[in-house]
Order: structure tokens, then sequence, then C-alpha cells
């Protein structure tokens, strides 16, 4: 280490929120950019499709990037790639395999593929960008090959935990080996570790995917009738425990929903998957065979509107429907926010005559995160100087902080760090930097970035309150009107309950009409949507959105 040695970390997404996890990662020799994910859109971002970081911070460092790391192939990791690599032509991205090919995946979608380099790693890798030299562990966690991160940076050694959970005995894949981190950091401990607090409030260990194995291999055994597993469509070790359970049980497979294809498609491609032996995707045809000779994989879990399952049961799926005897495996989180969609689509389900399984009353789920006595042990396994908890809610990241003092981290040492707040590690000091801006860039349809707060206040004023919209032809010499006043209501009342109301507006503008002198066409707007929305308001107590357009001739 030298004296004017420096890490400065600058978390873009992921502290404060589930989802967006993105970090800048900069030393003398240049810029690391750690994951780069999105975050799907709540209730409050009417119409937006996705959210992603604000890439200021990137933009302003791109000429010293030396490269993208992800730790694995989960949306909130990788999802906002496409739309920050256009400006990083060049760029490499390095991840395992399986991850490596969910991004390839999407760049192809957006042919912008050849505009980066994919580099493949795996636990044997050591690699240097800069003055950073990479350490792969593998991890266990909802998806193949993840990777916790062993950092050697001129201020010490770091652990960058990643998404991950402790399985003594997994079924597939890798399972988190401490011993890796132990041997990483060495007697000394950690000069700094950052751990996934996603599960921080759940108390004990996570359930293993052995138990989850054991509660599916119950249902396949007593059922009579066709099973419907739901699940999310990157959880590649559920959906080859189905696979085996299904050829076991002589059940056909047949599957639904697009990202479930494709991931199928490539962990078969890498021989991380193993079809059964009588395999269908329903886009294709679904085979007439008898219901216990069936079972069904769909996508649909969070009750998403377009999904597979929230088609066959509100009637939209051309070649798939929920039947009376079907049970339905609901085999994933719940995630907040869209308990209501769920719900609702639960009891469709029973209407229809299904019975359906979910995780809160049936072991047909094991997250991929660890719980507190999971979170326990890496701490212990690393021994770090200073911690900074991310991955989670405010709420989860300080609770995660008071686990690290009570595993021996000073709690001086426990550094709360929020979007867009960089952290700067010196030899023998840390120290809060300047912030940079970080709220979220707005996705929806074509269109990053122009939609901003602005727009979305005025989208739930239309939610809310409708809209009148107020059409006039007016002479351009002498002002008269040529045509209208018409008045158009769009989702604020009922216009032929309200014909006398409407009526009285009308009178309002032409008032205005009348006060406003020719030509002075923006005084005349503004005179007749003020007047108008404080009509509206008095009698009605409702307040839409007033357009006048007025045109002269």
């Amino acid at each position: 280490m030298t004296d004017n040695a420096f890490l400065t970390i600058t978390p873009l997404g992921g502290l404060g929120e589930i989802g967006l996890n993105c970090q800048l990662w900069e030393t003398a020799g240049g810029v690391v950019m750690i994951d780069c994910g999105l975050m799907f859109p709540d209730d409050a971002h009417l119409g937006v499709d996705v959210v992603i970081p604000h890439f200021g911070a990137v933009s302003a460092v791109k000429d010293k990037l030396l490269g993208i790391i992800v730790t694995h192939g989960h949306e909130d990791h990788i999802g906002a790639l496409p739309w920050i690599l256009p400006e990083l032509k060049g760029t490499r991205i390095y991840g395992s395999r399986f991850t490596l090919a969910l991004v390839e995946h999407k760049l192809r979608e957006r042919e912008i593929l050849d505009w980066v380099e994919l580099c493949p790693v795996d636990a044997s890798t050591v690699l240097s960008l800069g003055e950073l030299v990479f350490h792969f562990f593998p991890v266990c966690h909802s998806i193949p090959e993840g990777f916790g991160l062993g950092i050697e940076t001129p201020v010490g050694r770091v652990v960058h935990s990643g998404d991950f959970k402790i399985d003594p005995h997994p079924l597939g894949g890798s399972g988190t080996d401490l011993n890796l981190f132990r041997n990483f950091v060495g007697t000394e401990g950690a000069r700094l570790l950052l751990s996934d607090s996603t599960n921080i409030m759940r108390e004990g260990h996570s359930l293993t995917e052995r138990e989850v194995k054991d509660s599916l291999e119950h249902i396949f055994s007593i059922s009579e009738g066709r099973i419907v597993i739901t699940l999310f469509s990157s959880h590649i070790q559920r959906i080859q425990e189905v696979f085996d359970l299904a050829r076991e049980h002589g059940r056909t497979v047949v599957i639904s929903g697009k990202s479930l294809a494709n991931n199928i498609e490539i962990a078969r491609d890498l021989g991380i998957a193993r079809l059964p032996p009588s395999f269908f995707n329903a886009h294709n045809g679904v085979p007439d065979l008898p219901n216990d000779k069936i079972v069904l994989l769909v996508t649909g879990a969070q009750g998403e509107p377009l999904s597979a399952l929230s088609r066959m049961v509100y009637g939209g799926h051309r070649q798939l429907g929920i039947r009376k005897g079907d049970t339905v495996v609901m085999s994933s989180r719940m995630i907040p926010g869209n308990a209501k969609a769920i719900s609702k689509m639960i009891n469709e389900m029973y209407r229809l005559g299904a019975e359906v399984l979910y995780e809160s009353v049936h072991a047909i789920h094991a997250s991929g995160h660890a719980q507190r006595e999971e979170l326990r042990a890496m701490l212990l396994a690393v021994r770090p100087q200073l911690f900074v908890p991310v991955h989670g809610e405010y709420q989860h990241l300080v609770k995660h902080g008071r686990l690290a003092v009570e595993c021996g981290v000073k709690a001086d040492n426990i550094v709360l760090l929020e979007d867009g707040q960089p952290l700067t590690l010196l030899t023998d000091s840390v120290r809060l930097e300047a912030r940079v801006p970080v709220e979220c860039t707005l996705v929806d349809g074509k269109g990053v970035g122009d939609v901003g707060y602005a727009v979305l206040k005025e989208r739930r004023i239309l939610g809310d309150e409708g809209m009148v919209i107020v059409v006039l032809v007016l002479d351009s010499k002498t002002g008269s009107v040529l045509h209208g006043p018409e008045i158009l209501s769009k989702g604020f009342v009922f216009a032929q309950q309200y014909n006398h109301l409407l009526e009285d507006a009308k009178c309002l503008v032409l008032d205005e009409i009348e006060t406003t002198r020719p030509g002075q066409l923006d005084r005349m707007q503004e005179g007749i949507r003020s007047s108008l929305r404080r009509f509206f308001r008095s009698v009605l107590e409702r307040d839409p959105v007033v357009m006048p357009i007025i045109s002269e001739v």
C-alpha cells in the first residue's frame, strides 16, 4: 500500500431499494462497474416499463472504464446493460458462462451485441483490471453460476458477497464455500465487506432446495389431475427438479412463457439442464394426454398481467387454461407490491376449481438469499474491519449493520451508504465524498429518460381526476366563434348524466372569449383553463386537467 492509494466505491443503485444494483469502483488505475441492474416499476410508476440507474456518473468516467463485472444473471444485476452499453462501445463484460449467455441474448435482441466483448470467467480466474485484482468465489443462489467477489485493492482486501445463501448440501451447482472467503482474507480479515441484506429480517437459515424437492415429490405423488407450476424463469435448479420428477412419475412437461423457454434453451445448451424425455412448448402445440400425465411449467408467479399463468386464469391463453381438478403450485416468493394481483389470481383459480399451493402454507419455495444466521456466518468468516450492507431497503441495511456489531465489527466502522454517496477508502482512513446525481431513469416504450416525475404527476392527475378538452375555432380577424365551444369529457364525468354541467361550462368559455381581445390565444387558453378548474372544484370538488384547443382561421 502507498500513502496516496485509494478506492472509491460509488453506489448508483441497490442501497435503499430491492433491485437496481450497480456500483462504480475507482482507483488511480481506472474504474470498474460491478453489476448493472434494473428495478421493476411499482404502482407510482404509471405506465413505465422498467427503472434503470442514472448513468450520469458512468458517462463522466467512461474514458476510464476498464470493464463491467456481473455477479450473476438476475435482472436486478444485468437488466440495465442494454441501455448503458450504447455509450460504452468496446467495453468488456466479465461473468460466468450462464450469466453471459443471458446478457448475450439481451444484446442480440437489441442488435448491440457487436459493440461489446463478453469475457467468461470461472472459479479459477484471477482478473486484473487496473489496480484491482478480482477473484471469483462460486456461491449458492437461485440462478446458476453466481459469484461472490474477493478483490485485492491498493488499500486492502475487499469482499463483495454478491447474492448468496448457504446450502450445505445443494442439489445442483455449487454451494457457498466460506473457506474460500476465509482463505482470501487471511488471518487479518477483510478491510471491507459489502454483503447482501435482502433477508436480514428473516431469522434462522433459509429452506434448502432438498426440502423443496421433497415437497414437490409429495405433490407429484398425490395429485390426480394436472400439476401447474409457476416459478421464476431463471431458477434453473427448480426447473430441473420439476423435469426430474416428471420423468419419475411419467408426466409430460409442457412449458409456456418466452423467458422460460429462452432460459431453458440456454441452460440445456450449456449442459446445466437436462430435458425430460417428453417435453413440449405450448407455443408449438399441446399434446392430447390424460390430466394425470401432464405437468405445466409456466411464467407468472407474481401475477403479471401478460404472463402465461395470468392469461390461463383469465381466458387469454390460446392453448392453455386452468381447469377443475388442477393443482397449482406457486413456487416463488411473493414480491412486496404484487400481493394484491397475486391474491386476485389465486381467488380466480379457486373459482375455476383448482387447488392452489403457495409458499406461506407449503414448503415449495426456498429463497436464494441468506437469512440472518447465514449472514452472521459470512461476517464471521470475513471478519471485516469496515462493513457496508448492500442490496436492500434502508431498514434492511440498518438491521444488517446491527448484526455486524454483534459479530465484532466496531459500531463506528458500520457505514450505511445510500445511492449516490461515494465512499473512499484510504490507507488508514475512510471518508465520504460529495454526492452524485442518482435520480432513477424511467424507461417507457422506446423512450429512455423522457418520462420524469413531472410526467408521472400529470398521469396521476389524469388517472384520479380525468381530462376536459375544450375545442374552439375562431375567426382570426373578428374573434367570433366559428365552431364550438365543444367540451369533451375523458375520465371526468359521464357526459349524458352531467350534460347540464357541461352546458354551464360552455357559458364560462364564451364569457372568457368576450373578455379577451382577438389574437391573444395564450391569454384566452389560460383564462378558460382557470375558470373551468374553479368551476369544477366548486360544483363537483374535482380538479381535472383542462386542455383548451383553439384554432384561428
